[in-house]
């Protein structure tokens, strides 16, 4: 099993310095910047508070861990964007294979990633995570379909207290109860 490797000169700064590690990842993502700028600042703002300085390369290293994870989640909301119109309340069942897919090719990266052997732990806590996804997605459907219910039930009623109002005859009260509700006479 691969262990967490060595920790570099960034991961041993001290707590103090956090705020600006955070600052230097922040403007690394916006990519408006080039990396020896945010370096040269981060390295001012240690030396401000008596720190030793991140060499080019330290930096590098971080910035392409960061740039790695950065593109991965991309691509994730990218995919799950694509999938997300298919997600709605008509097509539960449907949308649950298509988000157990989903996990499953997310759990397929997640094993195939650099960083070494999965644990017996974490194949669990990925299935955990799946079965939870389709857990959701039944209290989802369950509560669409008393949703569902409540609604015919109100309509129903609805309907037959204009009917007596306004003397519609039984034709009409279950042709307006088949549009409405979508019920078959």
């Amino acid at each position: 099993m691969a262990g967490r490797g060595r920790l570099s000169s960034i991961d041993l700064l001290p707590e103090e310095a956090q705020d600006d590690i955070v600052w230097a990842c922040q403007q690394l993502y916006t990519r408006t910047r080039s990396q020896e700028d945010i370096r040269f600042e981060l390295n001012d703002r240690l030396e401000a508070k008596g720190l030793e300085p991140i060499s080019r390369s330290a930096f590098n290293r971080k910035a392409m861990r960061l740039a790695t994870a950065q593109r991965r989640m991309q691509d994730a909301r990218a995919m799950f964007e694509g999938l997300s119109e298919q997600f709605t309340a008509e097509d539960v069942d449907q949308n649950t294979v298509i988000l157990g897919e989903f996990i499953k090719t997310l759990i397929v990266e997640l094993v195939g990633d650099e960083s070494g052997e999965k644990t017996p732990k974490q194949a669990m806590e990925l299935a955990r995570a799946f079965q939870a996804t389709v857990a959701a997605q039944k209290i989802s459907t369950e509560r669409r379909q008393k949703i569902e219910a409540d609604f015919a039930a109100k309509a129903g009623k609805a309907i037959e207290e204009v009917a007596k109002a306004k003397g519609l005859t039984a034709d009409t009260v279950e042709a307006i109860r088949s549009k409405v509700l979508g019920v078959d006479p």
